[in-house]
């Protein structure tokens, strides 16, 4: 059922992904995804509850950390179809975007914490790397601009990791 919830909700975005549509997806009555989950709003919430797996950040090494980050996420984009969903609902729906705002918060978070050179700046520069991280996403996953998509993997790591690394250590612009 998440599956199929996930692949729709990455398919057709939040608001015209329905309930029937995934469980005719899912080959379930439509009744199930009402007992397990209550409505739609908590079948997006469990089908695109994600861990981003980000390397814990004491192990970060302040030198690689632009590299390291850009190299997880693009692994992540490119292997799931959740981060597509969460990405395409968020842009559109407030529920959605908190979720986004949520997983970023908990989970890229610290590791800006431990990298930066003045941990109050940390919330800001956390989000000019993940404003990086989700531009990429956005035009190589959900709008499909043929140059981004085009892109190997390690083009985008090369070419983007400098920037998240200067994003999350380097000194306060004058």
């Amino acid at each position: 059922m998440l599956d199929a919830a996930r692949e729709r909700f990455a398919a057709d975005g939040y608001e015209r992904a329905t309930i029937r549509a995934i469980a005719k997806h899912a080959n379930i009555d439509p009744s199930m995804v009402m007992r397990y989950y209550g409505n739609k709003e908590g079948l997006f919430a469990a089908a695109v509850s994600i861990d981003l797996k980000l390397p814990d950040p004491a192990s970060l090494s302040r030198d690689d950390v632009g590299r390291t980050l850009v190299t997880h996420f693009v692994d992540m984009w490119e292997k799931n179809e959740v981060l597509t969903a969460l990405l395409r609902v968020g842009a559109t729906n407030q529920a959605g975007a908190e979720r986004m705002r949520g997983i970023f918060a908990d989970q890229l978070l610290p590791v800006a914490r431990r990298v930066c050179p003045d941990p109050e700046q940390a919330p800001a520069r956390a989000a000019l790397a993940s404003s990086q991280l989700l531009g990429l996403a956005l035009t190589r996953y959900v709008l499909r601009f043929p140059p981004a998509v085009a892109l190997p993997p390690e083009e985008i790591v090369a070419w983007l990791a400098p920037t998240v690394h200067r994003y999350l250590t380097a000194p306060y612009p004058a």
